[in-house]
């Protein structure tokens, strides 16, 4: 298999130009071959939640909480749906082309990536001005967490550790899509230099031949491993055991009871008013 595909220059001189398009083929086929395997796994992993009578009690104990709980704001859901179609239309317009669907994709792909990275500056701003920011950080101090969810993987048993608001997956999920988001925002901006739009004039010479190439190899990299974070997020999206949380992204909100049963109430305290993301 080929990583990367070379050409020539005006001048004959062998020069970057994109990664090899076999990447797309086998991040499609690393996609689904973990959706097989995790599904498997599933059948026989521990339940994260509380047990019934467990949370029986706490409810009885926390009657005062309202009966339905604002995980995600408004503002924080339009910014996710917007950021899906946004990133969905990219896709679509970057690879249908590659299994041999033609069309004049150009124009819809730049338009797209000027949406994802509006709502990713929207997002920048409103994280750190309007809500929790480092809830969905990961750092040293998720490292017990970690090794304690390990433990009782290994185990089999479902007394690991409630989490926060965001459990680790889905912090190590954001990490991995902030690291990939941004590259494939900023190359891109780059790259619309070298597309007519009307937007400001088409300039191809602004960095060299070879530094063209990374910028083409980074984009096109991260291209491909958002085909694979896409499909681990929709496949986790419609798992029935994860389906409430999807809820939540459409409608808002959570029920007492599903708070209760997955989260640590010290870890995410919902009295304290704290805006959902």
């Amino acid at each position: 298999m080929d990583f990367l595909t070379w050409g020539r220059n005006p001048w004959g001189q062998r020069i970057l130009t994109h990664i090899s398009w076999d990447l797309f083929w086998a991040a499609l086929f690393a996609g689904l071959m973990f959706l097989v395997a995790h599904a498997s796994y599933m059948i026989l992993s521990s339940n994260r939640k509380r047990a019934k009578a467990e949370t029986d009690a706490l409810e009885a104990a926390n009657k005062d909480l309202p009966p339905l709980i604002t995980r995600h704001t408004f503002m924080a859901r339009m910014f996710h749906w917007v950021m899906a179609f946004s990133m969905f239309a990219l896709l679509l317009t970057a690879f249908l082309p590659i299994v041999g669907i033609r069309f004049a994709w150009v124009q819809w792909h730049w338009m797209a990536g000027l949406l994802l990275t509006a709502s990713i500056i929207y997002h920048i701003i409103h994280a750190a001005f309007f809500m929790d920011f480092w809830s969905i950080w990961i750092g040293p101090k998720d490292i017990p967490e970690f090794r304690h969810e390990m433990a009782a993987e290994l185990a089999g048993s479902g007394d690991g550790p409630k989490t926060g608001k965001y459990p680790l997956g889905n912090r190590l999920y954001h990490l991995a899509l902030v690291v990939v988001g941004l590259s494939v925002s900023i190359s891109g901006m780059l790259m619309m230099s070298r597309v007519r739009q009307p937007i400001f004039q088409r300039n191809p010479y602004i960095m060299a031949d070879t530094t063209w190439g990374f910028t083409y190899v980074l984009h096109g990299a991260c291209g491909v491993a958002l085909v694979g974070l896409v499909i681990a997020h929709v496949y986790f999206a419609l798992r029935p055991e994860k389906f409430w949380i999807t809820k939540s992204m459409i409608f808002g909100t959570i029920t007492r009871r599903q708070y209760l049963e997955h989260h640590d109430p010290r870890r995410w305290n919902v009295r304290s008013g704290a805006a959902g993301r």
